[in-house]
């Protein structure tokens, strides 16, 4: 599980208003299942999803995301990554493939993560923030993703990764505004996915 802890240059944990932030998250807490709650809801309600409120700039790293309060999915996935390695909570990252206009064509990666839960195993939170249409929720050992798989070219990758995917990195560094990202929204086939339509819980 060590990998699942690790900081790295994307997930800072370390950074003094993550680890501050973090610690307040977990307080009054005894249980990872509360903290891990605790730190979802916090960043699924907290930080602005940038598409849905059109906001600048485009955030990546963990502390960036924490300090302009607001960032794409695959973002606000590092910093929930960042919030629960901080309280040692194995934590990683995982994608779906999903239409971007649920119609079929284009595509392009979602960004999530799994959370290790003591009396669960690994858990996938998905904390994009909720809307009209999509309503994620922390009810283990029972998921509740914001988005189902519907098409056929859509799909769930099982890969637990300690990092998140270059490709999604390499792209939220080149874009600098919230549209130019949504018209180069990262998508790859080179994953394994899986479609078992309809089996998310929305």
């Amino acid at each position: 599980m060590d990998t699942y802890l690790q900081e790295s240059e994307i997930i800072d944990w370390r950074d003094r208003q993550i680890m501050e932030l973090a610690e307040k998250l977990a307080a009054g807490h005894d249980k990872v299942e509360a903290i891990a709650k605790s730190c979802f809801e916090w960043v699924r309600d907290n930080i602005y999803h940038s598409c849905d409120y059109r906001m600048n700039p485009v955030t990546c790293r963990a502390s960036d995301v924490l300090d302009r309060k607001t960032g794409y999915c695959y973002a606000k996935s590092h910093l929930l990554a960042a919030l629960l390695r901080a309280n040692t909570i194995p934590t990683g990252f995982c994608y779906q493939r999903l239409s971007v206009d649920d119609r079929g064509a284009p595509y392009c990666l979602h960004g999530l993560n799994a959370v290790y839960l003591p009396d669960v195993g690994w858990y996938r939170i998905d904390a994009r923030g909720n809307k009209e249409g999509v309503n994620a929720r922390f009810t283990p050992p029972y998921e509740q993703l914001a988005y189902p798989i519907r098409l056929p070219e859509e799909g769930d990758c099982a890969t637990i990764f300690a990092e998140p995917l270059p490709i999604v990195v390499e792209t939220l560094q080149r874009y600098k505004t919230w549209d130019e990202l949504h018209n180069h929204l990262p998508d790859t086939l080179e994953l394994t996915w899986t479609h078992n339509l309809g089996a998310l819980v929305t």
